[in-house]
């Protein structure tokens, strides 16, 4: 396990041309750290003292293990992964095809994982590492018409915190960062269900959308969830869960105490599910 005097140096990090992703990396590297910010595009907007672009598409195994290895081959060792890829499809689950479950699920479920598998081997061999996953509130947290992403939220939440019992004793550490509301363009990119688009759709989810979406775009910077993924990485051990901001902190103890049949009438409640 990494001893205080060496602190994490070397980070891959997904999602990293934008949003949370950009952010977080700029955040490590101004903390002296080097980034790998990995995209498909294998850019980013703008060059920053710490930064490394590199192309990887996270849906694609070969494209990760290549990401891998050029980091390895550049720096020796690879010390923490920051899964932050992330996509979202919204709509209600009544008339969902199977295609657009797996786009959901692709590179939010698969995508992380295809990412970890990659670094997993590198990390062992080294006797350490950190692995952050970027999760979600709605992991824990679900509301209507977002059931495909609380879904698969909640599935890379599991997966990290079932791995993170399983690597004990080998000084490889997990953590699931779950942001609330972010002001980033993943509201803008949001994609739709074919069925919600439909004329005849017996769902009437637009005021649902309107909510959500002035939410977002009222939500925090992405920079507090960047100082929250930093200070696990500076952390001798970190968190198996984090919740930034207090507020959040407040609603994911709310979930815990409230019986899921008052909490799912709240939410219908404040949602208009």
């Amino acid at each position: 396990m990494l001893k205080p005097n060496e602190p994490v140096r070397v980070v891959l990090l997904t999602g990293g041309s934008s949003g949370i992703g950009a952010a977080t990396a700029r955040l490590l590297a101004e903390a002296g750290m080097t980034v790998y910010a990995g995209s498909r595009r294998g850019s980013i907007e703008k060059a920053v003292p710490g930064i490394v672009p590199v192309r990887l598409d996270v849906n694609d195994e070969d494209s990760c293990r290549s990401a891998v290895a050029e980091i390895l081959a550049a720096e020796g060792h690879l010390d923490a992964v920051v899964c932050n890829a992330g996509n979202g499809i919204f709509g209600p689950v009544e008339g969902a095809t199977d295609e657009e479950l797996r786009y959901q699920f692709e590179t939010c479920v698969f995508g992380s994982m295809n990412t970890i598998r990659a670094c997993l081997p590198a990390m062992r061999a080294q006797g350490h590492g950190r692995i952050v996953t970027i999760t979600s509130v709605m992991a824990i947290l679900q509301l209507p018409y977002q059931g495909f992403y609380s879904a698969a939220k909640a599935a890379l939440l599991s997966l990290s915190e079932s791995l993170s019992m399983e690597l004990r004793g080998s000084g490889i550490q997990c953590c699931s960062v779950l942001p609330g509301d972010v002001a980033t363009g993943f509201t803008a990119a949001r994609k739709f269900t074919a069925a919600s688009q439909e004329p005849d759709c017996p769902y009437h989810w637009q005021e649902n959308l309107a909510q959500i979406e002035q939410d977002e775009r009222g939500g925090m910077k992405p920079e507090v969830i960047g100082r929250a993924i930093l200070r696990q990485l500076q952390r001798r051990k970190m968190a198996v869960r984090v919740i930034p901001r207090a507020d959040y902190r407040l609603v994911g103890l709310a979930v815990r105490l409230l019986p899921e049949g008052w909490k799912l009438s709240l939410l219908k409640r404040l949602y208009h599910g």
